[in-house]
């Protein structure tokens, strides 16, 4: 990488994009809503039960003008663009989320909150990670929070992230998918019992959509 591409990444003008696509949001309170996904190579988050390990290098990805990547999402006439990886806030988003604002587009943020927020997004899903723990100041702004589920303790971590996030903030349980048969009930037991939680269902894979 030359070092015109690297002063054009730290500013946010170009990003690793490792794939970009018209599909249906499969997860979370916009689930069944139609969604143009950006995700972002660079992720040293690290969870063993990540389904994208190809985003983490981001060396592996291009580096794509974001003017280029806003005059292909505009073409679709989609209303709402997803920004995920990855981990998309390794980069700087205030350029890219300027534009996408500007031209009217809804911007959604998936991250893990390990990284300093930048840009800006009309809805926030922070999904926290046990190898890197989100940052205090992302919990304030988190319109939505999704708690991956592989074992019973992992209701423990979820409640303790409940405490951190504003009380308008959705609260949902998603079942670690190569674990969904043996999970799925005990969460469906936690959420009758607890009904401020809803359970997310990943259900992109169920329609076998990207």
């Amino acid at each position: 990488m030359n070092n015109d591409n690297n002063i054009d990444l730290e500013n946010g003008i170009v990003l690793p994009v490792m794939e970009s696509f018209l599909t249906i949001q499969g997860e979370g309170y916009f689930s069944g809503k139609s969604s143009y996904f950006l995700r972002i190579g660079g992720c040293d988050v690290g969870c063993h039960w990540c389904d994208v390990k190809e985003s983490w290098d981001p060396n592996l990805h291009p580096l794509i003008s974001v003017d280029y990547i806003i005059q292909s999402i505009i073409e679709t006439k989609v209303k709402t663009v997803v920004i995920t990886g990855g981990e998309p806030l390794m980069w700087d988003m205030e350029y890219i989320t300027k534009k996408l604002l500007e031209k009217n587009i809804q911007v959604h943020l998936e991250t893990s909150g390990a990284y300093p927020l930048s840009g800006s997004f009309n809805w926030i899903c922070l999904s926290p990670k046990k190898t890197m723990k989100p940052l205090n100041n992302i919990y304030s702004l988190t319109d939505e929070l999704k708690v991956i589920i592989s074992n019973k303790n992992d209701f423990k971590w979820a409640v303790k992230h409940k405490e951190n996030v504003k009380p308008s903030c959705k609260l949902y349980l998603q079942p670690e998918w190569s674990k969904k048969d043996s999970i799925l009930p005990v969460i469906i037991d936690f959420v009758t019992k607890n009904p401020e939680w809803t359970i997310s269902l990943q259900a992109h894979k169920y329609m076998n959509i990207p």
